[in-house]
């Protein structure tokens, strides 16, 4: 099983995780995704971190469509394809209305439809192709002025890997269909079939095998003592989950929410949301199961870590995405150590 991790430039000491990474890479990490959401712009930290590392492949994870042109994001890809010497995936996805209507004043509308049609565009780009698409969220050249179709200058590279992160059934039959890569959360094991369904939908229309795309799946790692150990750290990441649940997206739209319900959660993540929503926040956690935490994590005793892990990659997992604990970088650098070594047992 391939390993990643994910960072972002925002908050805390840059320096430090630039360090993180450059360690990461000698731990013998595969990956590196650089996390936009809304804090820090993925391309300019990747464009620093291709600089300070030489193996390690570094996605963007992800930038948001909507929030750039079509041809603004095949262009920094190209660039950060040319700055890493090849080690660049273009990780895409659509996020939700709060971040592109709320912080960026961009209509939320069709996001499916604006998904898809920002990956032909760049794919045309990438490939040195003029670029003259008439969508139905995309036109280029702009329809009554006075441009004509372009290619850019760039070297073409018509292969240059995208991943897109989705999580809803129509957006997973998508990444079938077009992506190179998957870039899930929320994950569980028990419950793959609710995201691998949709994606094998998407795969077979496209004439493609399940091993034509990596599955990227993420989780919080930490190692516990002992299972009184393993128990209060339950008791800390409740409130984590009450917030995807109840917090994250908008009132109507919870793209979090619904994937816990797919997974056999209804009535619990129902419970959990409405807690949320009325302003008791303890309540919400407190409503949060054992199982929902262990579930969609990695944490507990060295044992279940690794047990878990390798129930990941009989699931169909091809890269696990760690996000190591510590109060340090020192403590977080030593738990992924660990989870890199169980990861490369497990597969």
């Amino acid at each position: 099983m391939r390993t990643a991790t994910t960072v972002e430039a925002s908050g805390g000491d840059w320096r430090e995780t630039v360090e993180f990474v450059v360690e990461a890479e000698r731990l013998g990490l595969d990956d590196c995704w650089v996390a936009e959401a809304w804090g820090s712009d993925a391309p300019s930290a990747l464009g620093y971190l291709a600089a300070r590392t030489e193996r390690i492949r570094l996605g963007s994870g992800v930038i948001q469509v909507g929030t750039r042109s079509a041809v603004a994001v095949a262009q920094a890809a190209l660039t950060l394809h040319d700055m890493s010497q090849g080690r660049f995936l273009l990780g895409l996805g659509a996020s939700g209305p709060q971040v592109i209507e709320g912080l960026h004043g961009v209509p939320f509308a069709r996001p499916f439809t604006r998904l898809r049609e920002t990956i032909e565009v760049v794919r045309a780009a990438c490939a040195g192709e003029r670029i003259d698409y008439d969508g139905e969220t995309v036109a280029i050249p702009l329809p009554g002025g006075e441009g004509r179709p372009m290619r850019l200058s760039t070297t073409p590279v018509p292969d240059l890997p995208v991943f897109v992160a989705a999580l809803s059934p129509r957006m997973l039959e998508l990444t079938g269909r077009v992506a190179d890569g998957w870039l899930g959360t929320s994950f569980v094991p028990e419950g793959a079939e609710a995201y691998l369904a949709h994606l094998d939908t998407g795969l077979r229309a496209a004439g493609r095998a399940r091993s034509a795309i990596e599955v990227c799946q993420g989780a919080e790692v930490a190692f516990a003592a002992d299972e009184a150990e393993q128990a209060a750290m339950v008791d800390d990441r409740r409130p984590g989950i009450a917030f995807s649940l109840g917090g994250m997206g908008t009132a109507e739209r919870n793209f979090y929410y619904d994937a816990y319900r797919r997974q056999g959660w209804g009535e619990r993540a129902d419970a959990v949301r409405a807690a949320w929503q009325r302003g008791d926040r303890a309540g919400a956690a407190a409503l949060v199961t054992d199982e929902m935490v262990l579930g969609t994590t990695l944490i507990g005793t060295h044992e279940r870590v690794g047990a878990r892990l390798r129930d990941w990659a009989a699931a169909g997992v091809d890269t696990v995405r760690l996000y190591p604990a510590g109060e340090t970088l020192d403590e977080r650098l030593g738990t992924l150590a660990r989870a890199v070594e169980l990861a490369r047992a497990a597969g």
